[in-house]
């Protein structure tokens, strides 16, 4: 067991054993800092005004631009299960302000929520292609296309053993009660989690890094050594990334082999290179170690990097503003943070131009493939966790209708192979790797036309997921939704029994009130 005494982090630190010894701590911090209770911790926030929020840094791709499908008839893209986008924008709004544009990813925000797709019964087949058409609620000339994937939700009983390395950011930064504290209650909920299998090693990192607990399955140590740490110092990222790969090395199990990384997001110490940072992530990640990263607070966050070194590191990212959010992502959704049943994922969209005219892909910027990328298996992609869902959603202009950009004079004919083919509106294909393999299995589906002509209007989970993009994407200042307005949002998204659909609906209204000039 290791010792009850608190830790402070040091400027320097010296590792002795399963401990960490610290020399010179800084000054000013407390070594008895009253631990908080969950109570402490409750959904709605302090209203906190950030002190340094030009420090806060986001990488917002442009709203996509608009494809005529006898240009362009192929879209390609990489699936994301990221969702820290929505949980970010979620604390802005709780504390009085409208998210930047570049916070906002429409896909992070329609992927948090949960859809009433069909699951598949055993892991050999890692998900369900699902796909439906409706009208779109803000033009009439327009249709939605969604596609949705849902992973196998593989029993508890059958997710393999994991040797997880806790790497934390202790720095002076992280002191306010929504960073470092708020991260012992986040690594506290996946202790509870985890199995007698399993091994946890913690790392923190301050002006050094430093190993606070060899691997242990022991949840008594763990959450001793979570109680203990304290925050002071500047922020040596760097140093702790290449000590947590280190001891997850040293630690691998036939099974998962992941570091969970825990910070505001400053790097500002050791390897700040971020191209350094993720080449070296990418080495990693073929060695088999993968990376998830959970951002914390205010005032510091640097998405742009975190959400690159997961992407990077073939896991997911999210952003923790509560207590509830880290139950959410390490407690009920614990299996998909963890476990991955398909990596490198996939979705390629030929659009017949006899039958759809032109087409927007709402969201996934940051995600778009080149064409050559789709076959290409040395070309990364996102990861399935288990029971994790995917969902695109696409507006599309029939052939004929209206559409965002007039005809134009030399404009080709349609190909006679696409007006042989009309009776599919278009071809979906999706490739996906298994875990431990290197080679991808293709799957492939078409959409009939006739769903087009007889789409109804968004009902239940569509229409819920059509107000969630909808909403993100006026946060963005997408001027292709014209004059739908938070009432007509929050109309679409309909009644909802649901918990955090609850929250949304709540957030839109939050949000129209900010938005009054």
């Amino acid at each position: 067991m290791p010792s009850s005494q608190s830790y402070a982090a040091p400027q320097a630190i010296a590792v002795t054993g399963s401990r960490m010894a610290g020399v010179a701590a800084e000054p000013g911090v407390p070594q008895n800092e009253q631990q908080p209770t969950s109570s402490d911790l409750r959904y709605v926030p302090s209203i906190v005004v950030p002190t340094r929020p030009d420090r806060e840094r986001y990488d917002g791709e442009e709203v996509a631009e608009v494809a005529v499908t006898m240009e362009q008839p192929v879209s390609t893209f990489s699936v994301d299960v990221d969702t820290g986008s929505y949980s970010n924008a979620r604390r802005m709004l709780t504390d009085g302000q409208m998210p930047r544009e570049a916070a906002v990813r429409t896909e992070e925000f329609v992927n948090y929520f949960r859809y009433d797709y069909p699951r598949p019964d055993a892991g050999e087949a890692p998900f369900t292609v699902n796909m439906d058409v409706a009208r779109t609620p803000w033009n009439a000339n327009t249709r939605l296309v969604r596609i949705g994937l849902a992973g196998y939700e593989a029993p508890k009983a059958e997710r393999p053993a994991a040797n997880l390395v806790f790497l934390l950011d202790v720095s002076g930064s992280m002191s306010s009660r929504d960073k470092l504290p708020l991260v012992k209650t986040a690594m506290k909920t996946l202790v509870n989690q985890l199995t007698p299998e399993d091994r946890v090693s913690i790392v923190v990192y301050a002006g050094a890094a430093g190993l606070v607990l060899e691997p242990t399955s022991d949840p008594r140590e763990i959450m001793a050594a979570l109680d203990d740490l304290r925050a002071g110092g500047s922020t040596a990222g760097g140093a702790g990334l290449e000590l947590a790969y280190r001891v997850a090395e040293n630690s691998k199990v036939d099974g998962i082999n992941r570091v969970i990384l825990a910070t505001d997001g400053d790097f500002n110490v050791g390897m700040s290179d971020n191209d350094a940072l993720l080449e070296y992530v990418e080495n990693k990640r073929k060695n088999g170690i993968s990376m998830t990263v959970l951002g914390f607070g205010r005032g510091n966050i640097n998405e742009a990097l975190m959400e690159q070194i997961a992407d990077t590191g073939n896991g997911n990212y999210g952003y923790i503003d509560s207590a509830i959010e880290a139950r959410k992502v390490l407690g009920e959704q614990v299996g998909a943070t963890l476990f991955t049943i398909a990596k490198d994922v996939k979705i390629q969209v030929e659009f017949n131009p006899a039958v759809i005219s032109q087409y927007r892909l709402i969201g996934y910027e940051n995600r778009i493939l080149r064409e050559q990328d789709f076959d290409n298996d040395a070309v990364d992609a996102g990861d399935i966790g288990s029971g994790h869902q995917v969902t695109a959603i696409y507006e599309v202009v029939g052939a004929g209708a209206d559409g965002w950009i007039a005809e134009r004079r030399y404009q080709d004919r349609i190909p006679q192979a696409a007006s042989d083919l009309a009776s599919e509106a278009a071809f979906v294909k999706l490739r996906y790797k298994q875990p431990d393999g290197d080679t991808s299995t293709l799957i492939t589906q078409s959409l009939s036309a006739d769903m087009l002509a007889r789409a109804p209007m968004p009902s239940g989970d569509f229409a819920f997921a059509t107000a969630v993009a909808a909403f993100a994407q006026k946060m963005r200042g997408d001027t292709l939704l014209e004059r739908y307005d938070y009432d007509a949002i929050r109309t679409l998204a309909g009644s909802q029994s649901d918990f955090y659909r609850q929250e949304f609906i709540k957030l839109v209204g939050v949000a129209d009130g900010l938005d009054r000039p």
